[in-house]
């Protein structure tokens, strides 16, 4: 998973942070998704729902404002 966080810099700090956090969520979702399939306790099933949903939205402001700011 770290291999497809690694990233070239562009020394734009907004801009690295857009693009870093872009596969760490994508980390982050498929481990929920992980635990949607093969977990057994309702909390952690309910924690891993919110979390999709959540970085799924961030994701998309994410890849949206790197758009509109030209990358």
């Amino acid at each position: 998973m770290h291999e497809d966080m690694a990233m070239a810099f562009t020394g734009n700090p907004d801009v690295d942070f857009a693009q870093g956090m872009i596969p760490h969520h994508e980390g982050a979702i498929a481990m929920a998704e992980i635990v949607l399939e093969y977990g057994e306790d309702e909390e952690i099933r309910q924690l891993a729902e919110e979390i999709i949903a959540a970085q799924e939205s961030e994701i998309a402001f994410l890849k949206a404002w790197l758009v509109r700011e030209g990358y």
